[in-house]
């Protein structure tokens, strides 16, 4: 299929699955547990309908807005993910390109394949850093000094992973970086010859912020170790409160989905808290980050920007979560679609696709602007 005559995420994703190895779809496409929460995220935004309007002036239409005082040309984000260049070769790097000719913030992942520096070489555009705090604080201090250092803009603390979610796909599938040798992994590479060959081209294989830069781990048949012991399970607000001090910067809270923890967060000081359940990759059992979203901005005081991530696979997605408060949103899994199936012109294309969608949609509601819209334009079911 060629790609320019994609028209839908749903064909990027099958194509994604035929070109990757089955290990790192799932890692894009699985929830937790039962994965409850995974179909909720989906779900939750389906009960949500359009009120169609006509007969009004939608000429001259614009999905351009301002994420933390930043011109973007529609209100998205691409989330940090994990592993990205495993997905396709110096995925990080494909995918923070074509962000940055889109016009919209691209997040490194403290567990990127390609490192922060190794970013900021092969981009003209400062990109934002996202955090995951370590018990070892003095790493989780270096890795802010390392982005300060390569210029990013803001800094995204992730907060809803202290304990690893129970990853069914993951553990079955011996998920690694890069993938173990045996013969299920061999045979199942084998059978994505392209993505082989690419990864065969690079040296971006393993997690380039880590790797070299903490004392004893040289090497990944460490790091799996490292990484169980070293998640903060004693994290609290004050550490938080500490890195929002020494990053000095726009500030990013990222996975709240409780009303008290939007509070909590809110008097710390952020500038944009988002709301979001790991996309269905942490808690199961747990509320949709859509459903949680209007409880926790009426819970809030002040003008902190409120964003949605998790399930958004849409432009129309984008637009309902515009129209029950947030500011902003977030995509992973969705652009990671693109970007398995067909790295920098994948991700763009998934771009493109989603701004039409929410173009199309905004006029079809009787809108045309993004600060036009609001609760009015829906109606919720169920």
């Amino acid at each position: 299929m060629n790609i320019k005559n994609i028209l839908t995420i749903n064909e990027l994703k099958f194509l994604a699955k035929k070109r990757i190895p089955k290990m790192f779809f799932e890692y894009i496409e699985a929830g937790s547990w039962t994965e409850n929460t995974l179909y909720n995220n989906r779900n939750d935004f389906k009960q949500i309908k359009f009120r169609q309007r006509v007969v009004r002036d939608i000429s001259n239409r614009s999905t351009k807005s301002k994420l933390i005082g930043n011109e973007v040309s529609m209100p998205l984000v691409l989330a940090p993910c994990g592993l990205t260049g495993m997905h396709y070769p110096d995925g990080e790097i494909h995918s923070a390109v074509a962000a940055q000719k889109f016009g919209v913030p691209y997040t490194l992942s403290t567990m990127s394949i390609t490192s922060i520096e190794d970013l900021a070489e092969n981009v003209s555009n400062p990109f934002w850093f996202q955090l995951y705090v370590m018990k070892d604080h003095n790493f989780s201090k270096k890795l802010i000094q390392r982005a300060k250092s390569a210029e990013c803009s803001a800094l995204v603390l992730t907060v809803d992973l202290q304990l690893l979610g129970q990853r069914h796909c993951d553990i079955r599938n011996g998920l690694s970086s890069p993938p173990k040798i045996n013969v299920k992994n061999v045979v199942d590479i084998l059978f994505k010859p392209s993505w082989l060959l690419g990864m065969l081209k690079t040296n971006r294989r393993t997690f380039g912020n880590i790797i070299g830069h903490v004392d004893g781990v040289s090497d990944t048949s460490k790091l799996s170790s490292w990484i169980d012991e070293q998640f903060d399970l004693k994290l609290n607000w004050d550490d938080i409160s500490r890195i929002r001090d020494w990053w000095g910067g726009k500030f990013i809270l990222k996975g709240i989905l409780d009303p008290e923890d939007a509070i909590l967060a809110e008097k710390i000081g952020t500038d944009a808290i988002v709301v979001s359940n790991h996309g269905g990759r942490q808690l199961d059992e747990t509320i949709s980050s859509i459903r949680a979203l209007p409880e926790i901005i009426r819970a809030l005081r002040s003008d902190t920007d409120v964003w949605l991530d998790s399930g958004i696979q849409s432009g129309q997605d984008i637009l309902k979560s515009i129209a029950l408060g947030a500011k902003g949103t977030m995509i992973g899994k969705t652009y990671l679609y693109g970007l398995a199936a067909a790295g920098e012109n994948g991700v763009t294309k998934v771009l493109e696709i989603l701004r039409k969608e929410l173009d199309v949609t905004m006029g079809l509601c009787g809108c045309k602007n993004i600060s036009e819209v609001s609760k009015k334009i829906i109606k919720t079911i169920g």
